[in-house]
């Protein structure tokens, strides 16, 4: 089982360059940042973890210029957004920077999507929240149709262009493997539809292992066997990470403070540890 972490990052945080050296010398998998285009200050949406919002929602870069500068100065470690809105993105556009950020890193990507949460954020780019589960689903196999040829063309109902050439192509073939971000079964159903893993939050869903076994079973009955399941929010414990591998996780995703590197490189020991007491099988 792999184990990864996630960051909002910012320009107060650890820079990217530095998290990203000091997380593959520990032996982390991936890398993964989150997205928010921005917050609007009407705030009509609250936030699912409650109370205020805080800042680094509003101050996360943009996560493929992040990305890219993880990619600059590192070898192994792979690299994921966690997650991009790709219903507030034009899918030309991200199609051009999804196989960039595959080309820059030598293959390392890994597309993590979602439909998001925040409906003002939506609405300000013009997605109607109602449809935007048809809009990611169009507009990833749009992208798909550019990334898988060298002339494409896509025609949906939210989707519509006609022939068009676009490089570079991702090193990774057909493309790097989209992870679908959300709940069960809702992101677990578009994950078989048109994705290459799930990304379940850990914690926020009851019930998770028997989730995670219908999601097998979808997927076989789909003939999508061998389907990653990745989860988000881990704690960095040993226990868990064997509970988690136990039930068949290929992934785990635990969570880095949003701040310097003197708070967050404790954590990343402390994820390293467990990981390494996990591998021996001796949790406690």
């Amino acid at each position: 089982m792999h184990v990864g972490v996630t960051i909002f990052p910012t320009a107060e945080a650890i820079e990217m360059p530095e998290l990203a050296r000091e997380a593959e010398t520990r032996g982390i998998e991936s890398l993964w940042v989150a997205e928010h285009s921005h917050i609007p200050s009407s705030r009509k949406t609250p936030f699912p973890g409650g109370g205020e919002l805080p800042r680094m929602y509003y101050e996360t870069y943009d996560p493929f210029v992040a990305l890219a500068a993880a990619a600059a100065v590192t070898e192994r470690i792979k690299l994921g957004t966690g997650i991009c809105l790709v219903v507030q993105r034009d899918p030309i556009h991200t199609a051009k920077e999804v196989a960039s950020l595959d080309r820059v890193s030598h293959g390392r990507f890994l597309f993590g999507v979602g439909g998001g949460w925040n409906v003002d954020e939506m609405e300000n780019h013009g997605t109607d929240p109602a449809r935007r589960f048809k809009l990611m689903r169009e507009r990833i196999e749009a992208m798909k149709e550019i990334w898988g040829h060298e002339e494409a063309e896509y025609h949906g109902e939210l989707v519509d262009f006609g022939p068009l050439r676009m490089w570079p192509k991702p090193v990774q073939q057909p493309h790097p493997p989209i992870h679908v971000g959300g709940g069960f079964p809702g992101a677990a159903r578009r994950a078989i539809a048109y994705g290459d893993g799930w990304i379940p939050i850990g914690g926020r869903d009851s019930g998770l292992e028997e989730q995670i076994g219908r999601f097998r079973e979808m997927a076989g009955e789909a003939g999508r066997e061998g389907l990653e399941v990745s989860i988000y929010g881990v704690p960095p414990k040993a226990e868990v990470f064997v509970k988690m591998q136990a039930l068949g996780v290929d992934r785990v995703i635990t969570f880095l403070p949003p701040g310097r590197r003197d708070e967050v490189l404790p954590v990343l020991d402390r994820i390293s540890a467990a990981a390494q007491e996990a591998r021996a099988g001796a949790p406690g």
